[in-house]
């Protein structure tokens, strides 16, 4: 193959060079061929290429010798140029340096000349105004204005320019001397100002942008700019209030007025701060007076709703003015406008929402009472009442209760979730409007009230009822609600609070809160006294001596007493009551307090008997029978107390010879030796078959 330098160009493989040369070699292939394999062939090939290669390598290596010769040369010729360049360009630099200095000469020569036209220019000018102005004066002086400027009205703004000078000029002279001529310019001074401002009337009115602002401008001068911005704040609100939402109609107005302020006005600032004044003290004031004094002496409850809502939807109202620019001040600028609103309102607000506070809930506690034909009566301890709650306490008889309330407990849900509603209205009109250094006073005093007429009034006049009627189950879970209600109610509206009153409410509100407790529990533990010698009544009454020693043995239906029965009807009835009027842990403690009672009452109402064989078998019925009632108490305790009295009662009708192996019964294993014997002693035969050797 030719050998050429294009074989040599990258990537170039040295082996693939080889194969590919001996490859093209006839005789030469590895492989077999056509041909066989000659190595004679292929070295002369070999060499034939070698000498080629060589060949090639000193051609190419003539041709870099030229190439870099020739670099060399026109790397000196570049560099004569750029030495060249240098050389011209450092002497343009000179050029441009002398160029810049006289420039800067001849500037310097043109500002003074400048200066020097101006300080001749400028008296000149101050001549020539001078010189109109006088002319204009003279006219005035005359009494007879010729000038087009005075006659022409499309040069209003250019007479209002030249009159606005002349009464500046007139204010300085002399009022003996040019009293008439001074009076003719105020006159035409103020004849134009009502021009303008009539312009501007008329512009506003035709929505004329452009032309307000231009007159705005002229006035800007004049003391009756003011006016002007009256007569644009007076016509912007025509029309404005259509609606019966002024508050609503206001927000709309000033979001209309403020883009249009910022394109007319110089100063929009101040235009707007002076047209929301200009809504507060006469739109807003004569509305909220309006609301506020029609009820503020007929209804004391709509008055004190109108001045939340009013004092309420002006606060928000201000809120949204406070997004425009009102000058730097704006925020003490609109909290002064709603004061001086509301002031008189607020002055008086906190004993006005006391005594509808206070008068309300007592129209809520006398309503309810008066639907029960209930005369509340003070509540207070004489001695016959002593005497009875001594001797009730002491024998747990129920000697009739110390107030006839015919089952009622007089604690109505309805009266306390009224009660607590129209506290929490007081509470969030207090947040509202009451001063925030004033707050924590204002809602710890309807607090106060919340506790006197919710906790005392009417939950601590219910517990005293309960206390001496023994009526404390019907409402119990009741009570313990409201408590709680009545706890979230008032923290809700005082958590914000950190003044030292929140501590004085949190020590009142655990105060009243204990009390209550304690009463409560009296009334459960006086109440399950009730319960006791109620069923210790029974059993007295009921029980005979004759029921466990029956006169004929031999003809006695096992079955149990009519004292057991009675008592388990009426502990079933019990039971029933307790799980409707609690809920929650209350029913298991409750129960099982009275369990535990019930139980300890029939354990020792056993103990007063002696027992036949026969009697010990109706003794084992009615430990059955209390057996049945004590599941119904769902009370894991009351059960195996129960199932232990059932197995101490087999001693009364077990065999003597078996008492050692009923006593280490898997039930009695645990109990004390002395009440094992006890139970024993209760036998008939207990001496007649020496049975206490079992005990020795």
């Amino acid at each position: 193959m030719a050998t050429t330098p294009q074989l040599f160009e990258e990537p170039f493989d040295a082996d693939e060079y080889i194969e590919r040369l001996a490859w093209r070699t006839p005789g030469g292939g590895s492989k077999g061929g056509a041909e066989a394999f000659d190595p004679k062939r292929l070295l002369e090939e070999f060499e034939n290429h070698i000498e080629e290669l060589k060949q090639l390598d000193e051609k190419i290596q003539r041709r870099v010798e030229k190439l870099e010769h020739q670099c060399h040369r026109e790397a000196k010729e570049f560099a004569h140029k750029v030495q060249d360049l240098q050389r011209s360009n450092q002497v343009a630099f000179q050029h441009f340096q002398e160029l810049d200095e006289h420039i800067s000469y001849v500037a310097t020569k043109v500002c003074h000349l400048g200066d020097q036209l101006e300080g001749v220019n400028t008296p000149r000018q101050r001549a020539v105004e001078a010189q109109r102005l006088m002319t204009y004066f003279n006219e005035f002086l005359d009494g007879d204005l010729r000038s087009d400027v005075f006659n022409n009205p499309e040069k209003i703004k250019e007479a209002a320019d030249i009159i606005q000078k002349l009464h500046l000029i007139a204010q300085e002279l002399p009022f003996d001397r040019f009293a008439d001529v001074k009076a003719k310019i105020a006159s035409k001074y103020h004849d134009l100002e009502r021009q303008l401002i009539q312009e501007f009337t008329v512009a506003q009115r035709r929505g004329e942008i452009g032309r307000m602002r231009e007159v705005a401008a002229v006035l800007l001068h004049f003391k009756g700019y003011a006016h002007c911005v009256d007569v644009y704040i007076k016509q912007c609100q025509e029309g404005a209030y259509m609606r019966s939402d002024v508050f609503e109609d206001t927000a709309l107005l000033c979001q209309r007025v403020n883009k249009q302020v910022g394109e007319v006005f110089q100063s929009p600032e101040t235009v707007m701060a002076k047209l929301i004044q200009n809504i507060f003290e006469n739109k807003l004031q004569a509305h909220v007076k309006e609301k506020l004094d029609e009820t503020r002496h007929s209804d004391i409850e709509q008055y004190l709703k109108n001045l939340y809502d009013l004092y309420t939807r002006t606060t928000a109202l201000a809120a949204k003015l406070a997004e425009f620019n009102l000058g730097s001040d704006k925020h003490t600028l609109l909290s002064k406008l709603i004061k001086n609103i509301f002031s008189t309102y607020l002055e008086s607000y906190i004993e006005m929402e006391k005594d509808y506070l206070r008068t309300r809930s007592a129209m809520i506690l006398q309503r309810y009472y008066d639907s029960k034909n209930h005369q509340k009566r003070p509540l207070g301890g004489g001695s016959i009442q002593e005497l009875k709650e001594r001797i009730r306490q002491r024998t747990n008889l129920p000697l009739g209760p110390s107030i006839d309330t015919h089952g009622e407990t007089f604690l109505s849900q309805e009266v306390v979730v009224n009660l607590l509603q129209e506290t929490r209205h007081a509470f969030e009109r207090c947040n509202r409007l009451s001063d925030p250094s004033d707050l924590p006073k204002n809602a710890f005093s309807i607090f106060l009230l919340l506790v006197e007429h919710l906790c005392v009034d009417h939950i601590d006049y219910a517990l005293e009822i309960g206390l001496s009627a023994s009526l404390m189950f019907s409402r119990y879970s009741c009570s313990v609600l409201l408590c709680i209600t009545f706890d979230l109610s008032w923290t809700f509206s005082l958590s914000t609070s950190s003044s030292p009153k929140l501590t004085e409410c949190l020590h009142k509100k655990k105060e009243v809160i204990e009390q209550m407790e304690v009463k409560l529990d009296t009334g459960i533990d006086r109440t399950l006294n009730c319960m006791l010698g109620q069923m210790k009544h029974i059993l007295a009454t009921e029980q005979k001596k004759t029921d466990f020693r029956p006169e004929d043995e031999n003809n006695v239906m096992i079955q149990c007493t009519a004292a057991c029965s009675k008592v388990c009807v009426y502990v079933s009835r019990q039971v029933e009551r307790v799980r409707k009027s609690m809920d929650g842990k209350n029913v298991d403690t409750v129960l099982t307090e009275l369990g535990v009672r019930f139980h300890r009452l029939i354990h020792e109402h056993l103990q007063q008997y002696s027992y036949s064989s026969m009697g010990g078998m109706l003794a084992i019925c009615d430990v059955a029978e209390y057996r049945k009632s004590a599941k119904d108490f769902r009370v894991p305790l009351v059960l195996q107390l129960f199932d232990t009295l059932h197995a101490l009662c087999n001693l009364l009708v077990v065999a003597p010879d078996n008492l050692k192996q009923v006593c280490s019964g898997e039930q009695l294993t645990n109990l004390d030796r002395n009440l094992l014997h006890a139970f024993v002693q209760l036998r008939v035969d207990y001496r007649q078959a020496r049975l206490g050797r079992h005990f020795s």
